[in-house]
């Protein structure tokens, strides 16, 4: 689905792919090589055309074995949740959700993640990421150039039985690495350049495709790598992928790798010089925002977070701020967004636009690609 709604869901729902429908159970089934016991194993179904059906295990949904694990604490929470939703956008390249079903990482458990994050070093030979050679200059240490780690596995269905069917993992890579000369002193930054990142990420992806190979239920599926370019820790947005590699089954070399072209801003720009090709779209944006902060006076902040594929807007993520108490504001702040965004935001893009208060969130609209108009539901408070 859209990258920005699948985020909204996540943060309003808590399962980005835990969606309704009827569940088909098929008891019995395997995936991978678990198997579920007498409970069967069921499907959530599609909540809409481009959606991955999940799997749910003994009334369960099965939740990945390492999601969340990072070398530190992530600063920015748009890298996790872009991150996460990017990959997903990679895996419909090579898995078609009209053909495989989504079952979050199974076979990279926390403290396989954990090492491979680490620096390499004498008690910790696993290491990705470059042995620390004692030195403190940004220019001259080695830094951190793996961030965080992901894994997502795709069944097919033949009959009752789901078998592993490929397998997508994302690498993200920092383009800043924090760091301290001392515990608790100042942060320093050792800049990474876009090159030295796809250089260093790519000899990891040989490192993890051979790795993974060596566990037997890996040996001959299918393994997608992907490159992921971190935003600094003090961007509005997340960064974004730049490259992938679908590799074949056996394969324990990495292959031809596949350009990403993807971008991230945020409207309004904080500088003068408006982001390259989507100026137009700038302009519907400050348009939109000013029409409706001359009608309704009490908002705190109205921002967009724009993502581009080869530079055409392929959705745009809305946020207001707002001070209002009253449930009739909000219902009438609502209908009178629907008439703003359908009349001043780009027409050509997925938009959604979620208004919330210090207390929550209060109304959320919504505008999918190829749709006319906008819908919108308001939260009401009891």
């Amino acid at each position: 689905m859209k990258r920005f709604k699948a985020l909204f869901v996540m943060a309003v729902c808590g399962l980005f792919l835990s969606a309704c429908g009827n569940l088909g159970s098929s008891s019995g089934t395997t995936t991978g090589g678990s198997s579920s016991n007498n409970k069967g194993t069921q499907l959530t179904g599609q909540a809409a055309a481009g959606d991955y059906q999940s799997v749910i295990k003994n009334g369960r949904y099965v939740t990945s074995k390492s999601r969340g694990v990072n070398v530190s604490q992530n600063e920015n929470q748009f890298n996790l949740k872009s991150f996460e939703s990017g990959l997903l956008t990679v895996s419909k390249k090579v898995y078609s959700p009209s053909k495989y079903i989504f079952e979050e990482g199974q076979y990279l458990n926390t403290g396989t993640v954990q090492k491979w994050l680490s620096r390499k070093s004498k008690s910790n030979p696993d290491g990705l990421n470059p042995v620390d050679n004692g030195k403190t200059d940004p220019n001259t240490r080695n830094p951190i150039y793996l961030q965080q780690m992901e894994e997502q596995d795709f069944m097919k269905q033949n009959g009752k039985k789901l078998t592993l069917s490929g397998v997508t993992i994302g690498l993200g890579l920092n383009s800043i690495d924090y760091y301290e000369k001392k515990n608790f002193g100042s942060t320093y930054q050792t800049k990474i350049s876009k090159a030295e990142a796809s250089r260093v990420g790519r000899q990891m992806a040989n490192q993890v495709l051979a790795r993974l190979r060596e566990k037997p239920e890996l040996k001959n599926v299918p393994i997608t790598i992907a490159l992921y370019r971190q935003a600094p820790n003090d961007s509005l947005v997340g960064g974004s992928f730049f490259a992938y590699s679908n590799n074949k089954s056996g394969a324990t070399k990495v292959g031809s790798w596949k350009s990403i072209s993807e971008q991230n801003y945020v409207y309004p720009t904080t500088s003068a010089k408006s982001a390259a090709g989507n100026s137009n779209d700038e302009s519907s944006f400050e348009n939109f925002k000013n029409q409706i902060q001359n009608y309704f006076p009490n908002l705190s902040g109205v921002t967009a977070q724009a993502h581009y594929t080869n530079k055409q807007l392929t959705g745009m993520n809305v946020n207001i701020t707002t001070q209002f108490y009253s449930q009739t504001e909000i219902i009438s702040f609502t209908q009178y967004l629907e008439q703003a965004a359908q009349k001043y935001l780009p027409s050509s893009a997925p938009i959604d636009i979620t208004v919330s208060s210090t207390e929550g969130v209060q109304s959320f609209l919504s505008r999918d690609n190829g749709a006319k108009k906008f819908t919108s539901h308001v939260f009401n408070s009891y």
